[in-house]
């Protein structure tokens, strides 16, 4: 246990631009997110606070899981979606501190399960509107659905997917660095 804490203290934080931006950008659009799901209707076209989220007016007639007809038939799938998204934005900001401020090693382990988190409820998701017969996004034309439903939510299952490959790499990385370290400590402690 001594060695592991010595070789812990003696690795950097190993981290990635691009990483530390992605989970900096989606902390306020995830939180707006969050907001407009939990404030429905009022957050809704119609809503005394729909002013804060006007975009919507469009994407809840795109996906109706954020629309009218999930909301009247009760369906609770989107809120428990935001709830999630509430436990990877804790997730992400507590990467940013963990591996930006207090310089902490096993960082990458949280940006890890972030990103699994987020790329696994997001194929959820879609997996969801297959399953249902795209229930909630099948009224769409073709355009529409690429515009305003693909690529939008594609970035939420191609950026983490990306993330997950970079600090996979990193973790096994350092896990293999601590293992041959240990090991090469254990051999001279023996001679």
């Amino acid at each position: 246990m001594l060695v592991a804490k010595k070789i812990t203290s003696l690795m950097a934080v190993k981290t990635h631009r691009w990483i530390s931006f992605w989970f900096l950008l989606t902390v306020p659009v995830i939180a707006w997110d969050v907001g407009y799901c939990f404030n429905r209707p009022r957050s809704m076209k119609g809503g005394d606070l729909h002013w804060l989220w006007k975009p919507y007016a469009i994407y809840q007639n795109v996906d109706y899981m954020y629309g009218w007809p999930a909301l009247e038939a009760n369906n609770g799938f989107t809120n428990a979606q935001s709830l999630l998204n509430i436990i990877e934005t804790l997730l992400n900001i507590m990467y940013l501190y963990l591996a930006h401020v207090v310089a902490w090693p096993p960082a990458p382990l949280v940006a890890f399960v972030s990103a699994s988190m987020t790329l696994s409820k997001t194929i959820l998701y879609w997996a969801q509107e297959y399953y249902c017969g795209f229930c909630s996004i099948g009224h769409n034309t073709a355009y529409d659905l690429i515009i305003y439903w693909i690529i939008p939510n594609g970035l939420w299952i191609v950026v983490p997917a990306f993330i997950l490959v970079q600090v996979g790499q990193d973790l096994v990385q350092s896990l293999s660095y601590a293992s041959e370290a240990a090991n090469a400590k254990l051999i001279s402690k023996k001679k």
